[in-house]
């Protein structure tokens, strides 16, 4: 087969499809990934067909917490920014797309860029997968990933899934119908599409297959690439990782539009002593001066890092989570928006994680109880346990097999 990957997001959207379409190209079918710029580098090292599509997903995060003046960014604050992304590309995203997937058997339609994947398909008479990193799909097991934690009974919890992806399609259908007009010559859609199958690059150990769903929804488990060989990490960081005890690793990845001097500061303090590397991410945390026992560290393969920790404080990515579990390390979550709320519940309830620390709430007592509990034996144990069965799960392989499986049946 012939397949036209379709995303768009920060590199924790991104690096999981490329996975996919290693894995997709190993099998002997053809791949392309469609996706943010900043995957060139990721989609090179693993040889796979790439081509970036129009906007910068940091830049306009950059610009949008740069606005945050006297407050701290919130869910609608992201929610606007990622939908304004997404409707001022519309049409460049679907021109790419109609150009990159004539002629192909399937597309994978993921991330901002979901619409325009599904509008394309249907244009071009192709069959499509929607693909995801978080259990959007309505369930009576838990509510929608991207509300803040709640306890609702089953049919609420189904509810909120439908309300959510409802408020998906309005944010983003004027500018979709459109580019749906302008670009394919196609008539404008009132609804969002349904019943096409749906591929999640979840584990299955963290989230377990609700029995509510249909059998065009799968969760495959995480989609991890190969370590990438050619990575050689900076001396002064191997010699400080050799230099003691398992050091606790802190980042908060794409993050933005928070007082970074004011955490590092509670950081540190919480610290009391211990050694630790802190991740500069996109907001520059932890610039400026550290302790001897701190150090300050880039962009690093959190596959490479995450296993020579003692605890990782992190904002609850879908990525990072699953890294960090895979990796058989307790967490501390500290979750800003959108899913990492989610994310943050299922360390929780599997026992890797202490209860979420959210970041308002973030104090230093706060934050040395929680790294208590995260490294303490019963939970170390705990999450070596848990990082074994998802290391287990082989999600590329099982994604590339649903895939074929789905096409074969005439599913997709």
């Amino acid at each position: 087969m012939r397949i036209v990957a379709l995303t768009f997001g920060t590199e924790g959207d991104t690096r999981p499809m490329v996975a996919l379409c290693r894995g997709l190209l190993d099998a002997g079918h053809g791949a392309t990934l469609l996706a943010e710029r900043s995957g060139a580098s990721c989609a090179a090292t693993l040889d796979v067909p790439f081509v970036p599509l129009s906007g910068d997903m940091a830049e306009a995060m950059r610009g949008a917490a740069a606005g945050l003046t006297h407050r701290r960014a919130d869910v609608h604050d992201v929610a606007r920014t990622l939908a304004g992304i997404a409707n001022a590309n519309a049409a460049a995203w679907m021109r790419a797309t109609l150009e990159h997937a004539r002629g192909a058997d399937v597309v994978l339609a993921a991330g901002l860029a979901i619409y325009v994947g599904l509008s394309c398909a249907e244009t071009l008479g192709i069959r499509v997968i929607g693909v995801g990193l978080q259990p959007m799909m309505p369930t009576r097991a838990f509510p929608s990933p991207f509300l803040p934690p709640l306890r609702l009974p089953g049919l609420l919890n189904r509810a909120s899934h439908a309300l959510v992806l409802a408020t998906m399609w309005r944010a983003f259908r004027q500018a979709i119908n459109d580019a749906r007009q302008s670009v394919a010559g196609a008539k404008p859609r009132a609804r969002a599409w349904d019943g096409y199958a749906v591929l999640l690059g979840v584990s299955p150990t963290l989230v377990p297959r609700p029995a509510d769903w249909p059998d065009d929804i799968a969760i495959t488990g995480y989609w991890f690439g190969p370590r990438n060989c050619a990575f050689v990490p900076d001396p002064a960081l191997v010699e400080f990782l050799s230099a003691g005890d398992a050091p606790i690793y802190v980042g908060f990845g794409s993050m933005l539009g928070f007082d970074r001097e004011h955490l590092l500061r509670v950081v540190l303090e919480a610290l009391d002593g211990r050694r630790a590397v802190l991740y500069r991410g996109w907001s520059g945390f932890a610039e400026g001066a550290l302790p001897a026992h701190v150090q300050r560290i880039g962009n690093v393969p959190h596959d490479w890092l995450f296993p020579q920790m003692s605890t990782i404080v992190h904002h609850g990515g879908a990525g990072t989570t699953h890294t960090a579990a895979r990796a058989g390390v307790p967490s501390v979550v500290v979750p800003f928006a959108a899913d990492q709320f989610f994310w943050a519940k299922r360390l929780e309830s599997v026992r890797v994680a202490p209860p979420m620390l959210t970041h308002p709430k973030l104090t230093v007592a706060r934050l040395r109880e929680r790294l208590a509990l995260a490294t303490s034996a019963t939970m170390r144990e705990r999450a070596r346990r848990v990082g074994g069965a998802i290391s287990a799960e082989n999600g590329v392989a099982n994604a590339v097999a649903q895939i074929g499986a789905w096409s074969e049946k005439g599913t997709v």
